[in-house]
């Protein structure tokens, strides 16, 4: 399909339409449409569906995603008009304000972004089967219309510039005048899309609340609005004045003291975004909405400047107007010389729309903080897994396993993670595969490499002296085997398995390239965000390569692969002969066993990830399990908070909840200084913050937020036996300042509802599961001077 590709021959935005008459009577109609890098598809004088920011981001020279659109009930007998709005996206990016660049202090990328055309392109096909039987197919081709686009600059990073001077009233309906518009052209080769045609599947990116701005004060000649909430947002607002005079609106996560934004990204790098919007006629209320990028943040800041101040502002360092022009502004600021703005809002957008899991309770700090990671995942999944919407917007990896279950339990993540998934397979390398060096030659990742981002757009290969490999990480690359493995777990179907497993020995194959002499893996990134910096890379690393194939293991097994899970299996037990035999350790201060962090050669020296992971993967023989333990209760009562970082975490909590420690997992969740999930909601957080940390660098990075799988499978205690959640123990737990709490999930095989109510002579326990679904209750966790009683 898409034979033909047109363009109106630029890198800039555009407008695409075509009048065509229909004269019998439809049966059916179906519009695949496609605009890179974003569109937005009209009919009739109105945009189709409820999508934004239509394709998913891909590697275009791999795959590209149309979207398809049943718009039987939108044809009409006589004159039609289909037409489309294509903006730039990742396609071929804009960096006009703030676009993503390495700080300072790391040395220059020699592998920048690279356009994927020189100009931006549309491909429509519109089927219509007639109620005779017989069917017609309308193609976009050169008899299209085309013009410049109102929305002159969209960033990807977020800001964009909407000159209302070229809106037209009544382009996507038939009778309009197009007589000025340019004939559309064919596409250059080179601008065609070469990757392979795939219609979306995934959950399209969607508006899930919309949220008012409160106007809190005016400083430095900026009105400042609130949103009342971090997010990833199109913002929608009108603005009336005279023609030319403008109005910019700069978004940021926090505030500074002074109270104006303060988009300075902690130790990184000034994240100017900004929106402007131009008046276009004088006196007259405009509309004006975000079309091809989204912000991140909370808070706007709003400057307006007339037509003959326009160009004339100068910005400080910090972002804000130059002392002069503030004092200006601010002088002439309510006069009939600037223009003015209302009904400033946003649109808070995700594609984890669909809300699979619930938890409530009379503890007001856990639903704060279940609040807080649910707010920070849906403003990280848009078509792609962000690590953060404000700085990097990259698809970084390593969340897609390690906070897969947490965000499971929350959200219907079956299609996003498949997607997530086949963007690693596309984005895997061969031994051909090659990038630029620091000296001019060649660099070459490696066959089976699964690179740290998928898809990558600004591909930083290099390892960065003293701080570690960010391209090829073993916890970042297993996500092609973790993550599958999260995905059957809770969804029960084989197919990701089969798409997934050769990828994932391949991927197992160029790991076992990386292993050092001492059997260790230990060139990526450890346990990183530990804030102690405590990475333990050997410990770390090489447990997930143990990890990785006594999971391919399973895969084999399932497959019916009895010669590759022999190879697996043999494989892993020399992985776990060796960690134990150089890691594991007696510790005469504790009186057994535990695991040393092998970069410390001098000392014993234990993290709370080091005993974890080897207690949650295997690799701790049986007859040392109840030293390990013993060692890791040690780790967290000796650091009295989470002393762990993205990687650890996870491990770190679902350990400490399967060995009976759910009452230390309350206790340092709810902590009143860092590091601590409560901490950030007293910090006034909406959103997850990247590190523990008060102001860190993104406030809004959901890759700590594993939090949330426990309190389905630690306080409710829903915990999978069987793939598809057929067969699960119920095993709840009542933290000491809870006393009632009620927790829905929606399984694959139905859904399981879980009540606990402590009175004052005994505990109630309400369990609900779908039919078909084996459930066992299991009230262990919650023995002591009270009667508990099933219902």
């Amino acid at each position: 399909m898409f034979e033909k590709w047109i363009t109106n021959g630029t890198a800039a935005p555009f407008c695409a339409r075509k009048q065509f008459c229909i004269e019998r009577e439809v049966s059916s109609a179906v519009a695949r449409v496609c605009g890179l890098g974003q569109f937005i598809f009209h009919l009739n004088g109105a945009k189709v569906g409820d999508h934004e920011l239509d394709p998913a981001w891909t590697d275009y020279n791999k795959l590209v995603q149309y979207v398809t659109f049943d718009v039987t009930d939108l044809l009409v007998q006589g004159e039609n008009v289909i037409g489309a709005e294509v903006g730039n996206g990742w396609y071929n990016k804009m960096d006009e304000h703030y676009t993503f660049g390495f700080p300072a202090f790391m040395p220059p990328n020699p592998n920048p972004y690279k356009p994927f055309a020189k100009a931006l392109v549309l491909a429509i096909e519109l089927t219509i089967v007639y109620a005779d039987g017989t069917e017609e197919t309308l193609t976009a081709d050169d008899s299209f219309k085309v013009k410049e686009h109102p929305t002159v600059m969209t960033n990807v990073y977020g800001s964009e510039t909407i000159d209302n001077r070229l809106n037209v009233s009544g382009w996507d309906e038939a009778g309009y005048d197009d007589a000025d518009w340019a004939q559309a052209s064919y596409a250059d080769a080179e601008d065609v899309p070469k990757g392979e045609l795939q219609d979306q599947f995934q959950p399209a990116v969607k508006v899930i609340k919309t949220y008012e701005g409160k106007l809190l004060h005016s400083v430095n000649g900026r009105d400042i609005y609130d949103l009342g909430q971090n997010m990833s947002g199109l913002l929608d607002f009108e603005i009336k004045g005279k023609t030319g005079d403008v109005v910019k609106i700069y978004p940021a996560e926090k505030l500074g003291e002074d109270g104006d934004v303060d988009q300075f990204a902690k130790n990184w790098i000034m994240v100017d975004s900004c929106i402007t919007a131009i008046v276009g006629e004088d006196d007259v209320w405009e509309h004006c909405r975000m079309k091809f990028a989204y912000f991140a943040g909370r808070y706007m800041a709003v400057e307006r400047i007339s037509a003959e101040n326009a160009g004339n502002e100068t910005r400080t360092e910090q972002g804000s107007l130059s002392e002069a022009d503030a004092a200006d502004v601010s002088a002439k600021k309510d006069s009939a010389d600037q223009p003015v703005i209302r009904n400033l809002r946003a649109d808070a957008v995700t594609s984890a729309y669909k809300t699979d899991g619930t938890f409530t309770c009379d503890d007001e700090r856990y639903n704060q903080i279940y609040d807080m990671i649910e707010k920070t995942v849906e403003a990280n999944m848009i078509g792609v897994h962000t690590d953060c919407p404000t700085i990097e917007r990259f698809a970084w990896q390593e969340p897609n396993h390690l906070m897969a279950s947490a965000i499971f339990y929350m959200k219907d993540g079956k299609q996003l993670w498949e997607k997530f998934l086949q963007d690693m397979r596309y984005g895997q390398h061969t031994a051909d595969d090659c990038f630029n060096d620091m000296a001019g030659g060649k660099y070459y990742p490696g066959d089976g490499l699964m690179p740290a981002q998928c898809p990558c757009y600004i591909p930083n290969v290099l390892p960065v002296p003293g701080l570690g490999d960010f391209y090829d990480i073993i916890p970042w690359g297993s996500t092609s085997i973790l993550g599958t493995y999260w995905h059957y777990l809770f969804y029960g179907d084989v197919k990701i398995i089969e798409d997934n497993f050769e990828p994932g020995m391949r991927y197992l194959t160029h790991l076992k390239s990386r292993v050092n002499e001492e059997g260790f893996i230990n060139y990526g990134l450890g346990d990183w965000g530990n804030p102690r910096n405590d990475l333990a890379r050997d410990n770390i690393e090489t447990a997930f390569l143990y990890a990785d194939a006594v999971t391919l293991s399973k895969f084999a097994e399932i497959l019916g692969k009895t010669d590759v899970k022999a190879e697996l299996d043999a494989y892993a037990e020399e992985v776990k002969a060796n960690y134990n035999e150089k890691l594991l350790v007696e510790n005469p201060e504790l009186g057994g066993w535990c695991y040393k962090c092998w970069d410390h050669k001098d000392e014993l020296f234990m993290t709370q990830a080091s005993q974890a992971l080897p207690l949650f993967w295997g690799l701790v023989p049986e007859d040392k399990e109840a030293d390990i333990v013993k060692a890791f209760r040690y780790t967290l009562e000796r650091d009295e908070s989470f002393i762990c970082g993205e990687v650890g975490l996870p491990y770190v909590i679902q350990t400490a909840r399967k060995y009976g420690m759910n009452d230390i997992i309350c206790k340092y969740i709810l902590k009143k200084d860092h590091p601590s999930y409560y901490a950030f909601i007293l910090d006034g957080e909406t959103t997850l913050g990247e590190y523990w940390e008060q102001n860190p660098r993104s406030h809004c990075h959901d890759m700590m937020g594993h939090i949330i799988e426990w309190y389905y499978n630690g306080i409710a205690g829903i915990i999978p036996e069987k793939p598809g959640f057929a067969e699960v123990t119920i095993r709840p737990y009542l933290p000491e300042s809870i006393h009632e709490f009620t927790c829905a999930y929606q399984s694959a095989s139905g859904e399981i509802r879980v009540s606990v109510k402590e009175t004052e002579d005994e505990i109630l326990v309400d369990v609900k599961c779908a039919e078909g679904i084996a459930y066992t209750v299991d009230t262990s966790n919650l023995a002591g001077e009270k009667k508990v009683v099933v219902r």
